[in-house]
């Protein structure tokens, strides 16, 4: 047999998308080209491995064999060239990141000196709501995800890297109220959620139901930066991170109502699939937040001991 690396990746690519157009896309090749590629592929066998019906493409049971041989090889090469990179002191390859919207008020301050210090190294940061970053590691198409608030239906590992401080907060028109009892402040003001899903209307839905609060307005808004907006614009009142408050509550334009049993305080936290094979630069790229965790954190996040 003469098959190729390139032919057993083209395979391996269409059979798990299940689609030779969604695998030449993804390959960045032309559909002829995987096609091409994909015969020289079959024709070394003597079974089928795929059947194309319609436009679906089915594999056989011989051919989820060869798949699953193939991704280990696969595997295996690229676990060569990383031994081979880390023998001559290099760090190459990509390093896939999914975090959750407010994360990016606190990511970027723990990533970016690694990958400044690693210049052969490529990084994807993904941020998007918390139900994508689940399924992105629930489907293992990242190698990190940060979150504040664990799934319970995956078997993760973590490492604690900031607490997360939710007060409620309003405008400076609304810090001039003069009732300050959450019942008073909800009649007179709406209340800002995000979208379902999130960890913070999660979180701060449990505390409305243990303080007995009764809303009588709400405006659903899609991400923390467009509540945050939306209570500056004077719209309503709502429960929001601090880490992405930064600003306003030096300058004065946003203002934290003290009220009972606030903040909310969660963990940020690095996480990843507790089976998962890290490549040596995911490996490495831990190994760095462990040991510069403490001093990221006094270095960036110091101001929020003024508001706590």
């Amino acid at each position: 047999m003469n098959y190729t690396l390139h032919q057993l990746n083209v395979y391996l690519k269409v059979c798990r998308n299940a689609s030779i157009t969604r695998a030449a896309r993804e390959l960045n090749l032309s559909q002829p080209a995987v096609s091409i590629q994909l015969k020289n592929f079959q024709d070394q066998f003597n079974l089928p491995l795929i059947e194309v019906i319609g436009k679906k493409v089915c594999v056989t049971e011989f051919g989820e064999e060869i798949a699953s041989a193939a991704e280990k090889i696969l595997r295996e090469v690229e676990e060569i060239n990383h031994k081979i990179q880390e023998f001559q002191g290099l760090l190459t390859g990509t390093i896939k990141l999914s975090v959750v919207s407010t994360g990016k008020y606190v990511m970027p301050y723990f990533v970016s000196d690694f990958f400044m210090n690693h210049p052969g190294l490529d990084l994807i940061f993904e941020t998007t709501n918390k139900s994508q970053v689940v399924a992105a590691l629930k489907e293992n198409t990242t190698d990190f995800a940060l979150l504040s608030i664990l799934p319970e239906n995956l078997d993760l590992e973590s490492f604690e890297l900031l607490p997360n401080h939710l007060f409620l907060v309003g405008n400076k028109n609304v810090w001039n109220s003069r009732d300050h009892s959450l019942s008073g402040i909800f009649e007179k003001y709406p209340y800002l959620f995000r979208e379902a899903g999130s960890a913070t209307r999660r979180e701060s839905e449990k505390y409305m139901v243990a303080s007995g609060a009764k809303i009588v307005r709400k405006i659903e808004l899609s991400s923390n930066e467009a509540v945050k907006q939306a209570v500056l614009a004077g719209m309503g009142v709502s429960i929001i991170p601090l880490i992405g408050m930064k600003n306003q509550l030096i300058e004065g334009s946003l203002k934290i109502i003290p009220l009972e049993n606030l903040p909310i305080v969660t963990t940020w936290r690095l996480v990843w699939l507790k089976n998962k094979a890290l490549s040596p630069a995911s490996r490495a790229f831990l190994s760095f937040i462990k040991e510069q965790k403490d001093n990221i954190v006094t270095t960036h996040f110091d101001w929020i001991k003024k508001f706590i």
